[in-house]
């Protein structure tokens, strides 16, 4: 039977039409509470990319994150890419050079790049801030996306560029734009899992919604644990672990046999 998830056709017809919404998830958990509650796409990186995910990922378009700086040559993006279509993966976010994108979209990869505030390249345009607030970086913006529809990249994630700006250059270009703090102008919405639950590690971007507090239950949980541990080695100590029901039972004829067996 064939899925019902979205084809790169698909995301390319929604463009314009629509806006939706995408999650980056790092658990089969994850995975399967985003399906459950209908988002359109999910961004897994590669060594988190399993059979076991794409199951709990449902019907969601899933863009396999390719990790820049482990993966160096153009052949070892595209060995990666090749084992995540194998795994189901639908498109593959690259941070390499436009010469490796266009490589791989020559090779039918579904390419998603990255413009705005590229994280992997942030000291070229100032470090970890907004790109696009002046009419040059504005253009850099428009640019970069240009560069990548070029490569044949079928989207972009565009991260802490004004909204104006990524409404004005969505007008200009085919790519599916997955904002980031971009505003609504682009296709998707885009937020990390981790973010939207409350148990965010480190700096908590701008844009970023929290919709739970997880990380006051991860403090209980683990203050459970702690306790529970706690009383296992407080029963082992007192003698009151194991007990009768943990043991395995032998029948009183069959252990005096046995004692009998033993050498004396």
């Amino acid at each position: 039977m064939k899925n019902k998830r979205m084809t790169v056709a698909d995301l390319r017809a929604q463009k314009g039409k629509r806006q939706m919404t995408m999650l980056f998830v790092e658990s089969p958990d994850e995975a399967a509470a985003a399906a459950a509650a209908g988002i359109d796409l999910l961004s897994i990186i590669a060594p988190r990319w399993t059979p076991e995910m794409r199951e709990a990922a449902g019907d969601c378009f899933v863009q396999v994150g390719l990790l820049y700086g482990e993966l160096a040559t153009y052949e070892d993006y595209l060995r990666a890419a090749f084992a995540g279509i194998k795994t189901g993966g639908d498109a593959f976010y690259c941070a390499g050079s436009l010469d490796t994108i266009s490589k791989l979209s020559a090779e039918g990869v579904p390419v998603v790049g990255h413009v705005g505030l590229i994280p992997s390249r942030a000291t070229w345009t100032g470090g970890f801030k907004a790109v696009g607030k002046t009419a040059d970086t504005a253009m850099l913006v428009y640019n970069q996306c240009k560069a990548l529809e070029t490569a044949g990249a079928i989207g972009a994630e565009i991260e802490v560029v004004p909204g104006k700006v990524t409404a004005e250059i969505a007008k200009h270009t085919s790519l599916i734009l997955l904002s980031m703090g971009a505003g609504t102008g682009g296709d998707a919405q885009y937020l990390f899992s981790e973010d939207v639950l409350g148990f965010t590690r480190g700096h908590k971007p701008r844009h970023a919604k929290t919709y739970r507090n997880f990380r006051a239950e991860y403090d209980r949980l683990q203050q459970e644990r702690i306790a529970a541990f706690s009383e296992f080695r407080r029963d082992v100590e007192q003698g009151l672990y194991p007990e009768e029901q943990h043991l395995v039972p032998i029948a009183d004829a069959e252990f005096e046999a046995f004692l009998k067996s033993l050498p004396h």
